[in-house]
């Protein structure tokens, strides 16, 4: 596709990003908010000479996904959260093997954030987690998750929704400068010239290693640098804000809309967006804290974010939750909550309870 700018559904744009981005591999199982990522990539796959697998199971996929990455091939499925659930094993085994692939969750809400950024499988594992908040980031964020995956060795998990599924938005497909990306020396690519290796979460590539301590205690160190050098979050309106509202995703969008109305009635209201959730901009919360007089937490569950908002408060101010559970007859999670009027009103409900009082 060309550079200029094109209207496309939001999980269209995510398929064709991965494309542009050199994914040659995808896997995947029918379930929605996510289906569309899979039919889109069954049609483009092969014209760039790519392999899309309908699989039987969630299971099947990111197995098929493990294999082909561990082949040195950019390989990535898509599901939701209940989908994932099926995948952790086989995510937490990646993990501890280094083998980077990318993970995209159009969640049904915002009920998978525990699981993203805890993780269900075995271990002391971590991923990186990207939560885009438009159509145009979820493009730039899916690239940068292929080039980080390669970078850190790491399953890296992208967090969408229906909302930012099917939103459509002109977009444009940027390149990325992934020169400074180390080779696949550790892939499986056959034995032709070399020794033989393997590809194990036991231990390093060119010997099975059967110190696991040893093994897991390197992959442990490996997480404070990757938290060190890739957290991202966005701010804005906090130069004399009073109180800041935390959000991520596409409720975020609604919240920043909010705001500015918010404004608009004199409330001297900010926001810090989570780019990461994992790593988590912990610092930017507690440097803010410190000098705002509360901060609430809109996230469309029953609050999660939210206890890392306090960890990285550590009681400095008040942390108020002002989201909720919210999902409309179909259960994908367009609820009420995300009205504009409706936000508005909590965040200023909020703000006349903890600053106006």
């Amino acid at each position: 596709m060309s550079a200029a700018r094109v209207l496309m559904e939001g999980s269209h744009a995510i398929a064709e990003a991965a494309v542009q981005a050199g994914c040659r591999f995808y896997a995947g199982y029918p379930i929605t908010p996510s289906t569309e990522i899979l039919e889109y990539m069954s049609y483009r796959q092969p014209q760039v000479g790519g392999v899309c697998v309908n699989a039987e199971s969630e299971i099947e996929a990111i197995n098929m996904v493990w294999g082909a990455a561990g082949c040195g091939v950019r390989a990535m499925i898509a599901s939701t959260g209940q989908g994932i659930s099926l995948m952790q094993e086989a995510l937490a085994e990646m993990s501890n093997a280094e083998i980077p692939c990318v993970v995209v969750n159009m969640m049904r809400g915002q009920g998978d954030y525990y699981q993203a950024t805890r993780g269900g499988g075995h271990g002391d594992y971590r991923h990186l987690v990207l939560a885009p908040h438009t159509v145009q980031e979820a493009v730039d964020l899916i690239g940068l998750a292929f080039y980080l995956g390669d970078r850190w060795r790491t399953p890296v998990d992208v967090l969408g929704d229906f909302v930012l599924g099917h939103t459509s938005e002109a977009v444009e497909f940027r390149p990325r400068d992934e020169s400074d990306l180390p080779p696949k020396t550790w892939a499986a690519t056959g034995a032709a010239g070399r020794r033989a290796h393997n590809v194990t979460p036991l231990g390093s590539p060119d010997k099975l290693n059967l110190r696991h301590g040893e093994h897991f205690t390197i992959m442990a160190e490996k997480y404070p640098r990757i938290a060190a050098a890739e957290t991202r979050c966005e701010t804005g309106l906090l130069d004399d804000a009073e109180m800041a509202v935390v959000a991520f995703g596409s409720p975020a969008r609604f919240v920043k809309y909010a705001i500015r109305q918010c404004r608009a009635q004199g409330l001297k209201v900010g926001w810090i967006r989570p780019i990461t959730l994992w790593p988590f901009p912990g610092e930017v919360i507690a440097e803010t804290a410190s000098r705002v007089r509360a901060l609430a937490v809109f996230e469309q569950n029953a609050g999660q974010m939210i206890d890392d908002v306090r960890l990285a408060v550590l009681g400095r101010a008040p942390v108020v939750p002002i989201g909720g559970v919210s999902h409309d007859h179909s259960g994908f999670g367009v609820g009420p909550i995300l009205e504009p009027a409706g936000i508005v009103a909590r965040i200023t409900d909020a703000y006349r309870g903890k600053v106006a009082a």
